[in-house]
């Protein structure tokens, strides 16, 4: 997996929380095989703890503050440094980058990220997409959907955003013994040949739903997960505004959901 540490950002500079986050490091773990802990290292991968961060807070809008979420992500950074194992078929890097973002994750679990209403809109939203595209082949289009739907297309694209929100863990997150959608889009070094197939299959699958999808989507799908741009950066490359890529991130999430259901279940 390649993880840039370019382009992270400022709000809490990481230069100036080097000093606090080293004794920190030394501290969170006290007593706890502390001579294992490389804290030059742990200093050294900060900047992927603040990129990771970032990404979060840019595609939801978490209960929690940037500064909890980088001490989430830290802790899962201390952790990796004494757990890794260099024996393993795999980087630091990447280890790190999953035990970074799985404590972000368990962080925010805490939470209960969207209100029964919102929940209600994208079960519904879900499940008359499902029956659009069994009735007519193909997963109806934003505006179909809004029509069947009795909402506005804006409506519809805050129910994608909402959806996005609720499925992030499963979506855009990967864990130490599990693939998911955001993670099989991004090469990644496999350990075993089991988990070598499982992914294989996975990407098959993805490949396939991607393909169905539109241009647009397609294209907003690889630059995020494959080529990592943020939505920032799509928007230059569109020429649009970066709300739109959310909503147009948002859209195409949605659909390869619904798509890939289909595909399991079918």
């Amino acid at each position: 997996m390649t993880v840039e540490t370019d382009n992270i950002c400022t709000q809490q500079p990481v230069e100036d929380a080097n000093g606090h986050l080293k004794k920190r490091a030394h501290r969170a773990y006290n007593g706890h095989k502390r001579d294992t802990i490389d804290s030059d290292l742990v200093v050294q991968f900060l900047p992927m703890v603040h990129k990771i961060v970032q990404r979060v807070v840019t595609y939801i809008k978490p209960p929690l503050s940037y500064e909890d979420l980088v001490s989430a992500g830290t802790v899962g950074l201390i952790k990796a440094s004494r757990d890794f194992n260099p024996t393993l078929q795999a980087e630091f890097k990447t280890y790190a980058y999953i035990r970074i973002r799985g404590s972000v994750l368990d962080e925010l679990r805490n939470f209960s990220l969207l209100s029964p209403n919102a929940e209600k809109q994208v079960k519904e939203a879900s499940q008359m997409t499902l029956e659009m595209t069994d009735e007519n082949g193909n997963a109806p289009s934003d505006e179909e959907l809004a029509d069947k739907l009795q909402i506005s297309v804006d409506k519809l694209y805050q129910t994608f955003e909402n959806a996005r929100t609720k499925n992030f863990v499963s979506i855009d997150s990967v864990t130490e013994n599990s693939t998911s959608l955001g993670a099989s889009l991004i090469a990644n070094d496999v350990a075993s040949p089991l988990d070598q197939l499982e992914q294989n299959e996975l990407v098959e699958k993805l490949t396939e739903a991607i393909q169905q999808l539109n241009e647009r989507q397609r294209q907003i799908i690889i630059l995020y997960y494959h080529k990592e741009l943020t939505m920032k950066q799509i928007a230059e490359v569109f020429n649009i505004t970066e709300p739109r890529v959310s909503q147009l991130h948002a859209s195409a999430l949605f659909n390869l959901s619904t798509k890939m259901r289909k595909l399991r279940d079918g």
